[in-house]
């Protein structure tokens, strides 16, 4: 169901408001470039500091945006596993293609815990849900034979595996076979998830370089190996430097560079130092991005 080239998109901000022009001409830029899906309102699109209205405008206006043309997967996570429910159903009413939702974060549920809370979001819509694990920024982690009991739910059936690690993601593919599918949520190391049995990526690295991400992924996938590893090398030194501050200050100051939104974040994000700021513009100056 979500195979391919899905891009964290973040959410430009001017003012202090929503840049809804700077926001669609963003999605367009990464149509344009040949994605299979674009993912708004996850860790990389702030959602942490956006209104319930924000969260809904971004969600909404970016199905608007695309236009069917390519697959939405609206990130609706929360620690409240009520507030999940709430914009979940919110994603299914304005008819996206998927819901994304992150584990817990803070209050750190065990495992039986993170089961229930998944199960309950799943059984109040009908949305395909896709599971998001990232214990580096949460601080809980979910384990393999968890996401194996959740496969078990009809609309549970992918899962964003951030934790980077080939082995967690080998574990999943076994145990959970072809009723989940497996998204990497690391840039870094998505190539050696391809080929382990991840089948795609939810990018930051592709807000800068779509283009490149999907070349890569298709050589993989048509056997290529020798180009796709070509490319993997290419892209690691830009994906090292997007993630050389906390997401998505980065990748913000990218895309700023590119003039395709402002350098403006919400608090407690601010912007990065001077250092790795140029540090930023050199990669992106000597891999031809600007």
């Amino acid at each position: 169901m979500f195979e391919g080239i899905y891009v964290a998109i973040p959410t430009p901000f001017k003012n202090g408001k929503v840049d809804e022009e700077a926001l669609r001409g963003h999605i367009e830029f990464l149509i344009e470039n040949g994605v299979d899906g674009i993912v708004p309102c996850g860790t990389t699109g702030e959602s942490a500091t956006l209104s319930y209205e924000e969260h809904e405008e971004v969600i909404a206006i970016t199905i608007d945006q695309c236009k069917g043309r390519v697959k939405v997967i609206a990130g609706t996570g929360s620690n409240s596993t009520e507030e999940a429910i709430r914009l979940t159903k919110f994603a299914e009413e304005v008819k996206a293609d998927g819901a994304l939702l992150i584990t817990p974060y803070y209050n750190k549920p065990n495992q039986e815990g993170l089961y229930l809370h998944f199960k309950a979001v799943a059984e109040a819509v009908s949305i395909p849900i896709v599971l998001y694990n990232v214990p580096g920024r949460t601080g809980v982690n979910m384990l393999p034979e968890t996401v194996a009991r959740l496969s078990e739910i009809e609309n549970i059936v992918a899962i964003k595996e951030a934790t980077g690690s080939t082995n967690v993601a080998t574990e999943i593919v076994n145990l959970c076979g072809d009723k989940i599918t497996v998204l990497s949520g690391d840039d870094l190391t998505f190539f050696p998830l391809l080929s382990v049995g991840a089948k795609g990526v939810i990018s930051v690295t592709a807000n800068v370089v779509p283009d490149k991400m999907v070349e890569m992924y298709r050589n993989f996938v048509e056997g290529n190996l020798k180009r796709a590893m070509e490319l993997h090398h290419w892209l690691y030194p830009l994906s090292k430097v997007l993630f050389i501050d906390t997401n998505p200050i980065p990748v913000k100051t990218a895309l700023s560079f590119m003039g395709k939104m402002e350098k403006e974040f919400r608090l407690p994000l601010c912007p990065t130092t001077p250092e790795k700021e140029a540090k930023i513009k050199e990669v992106l100056t000597r891999l031809g991005v600007i």
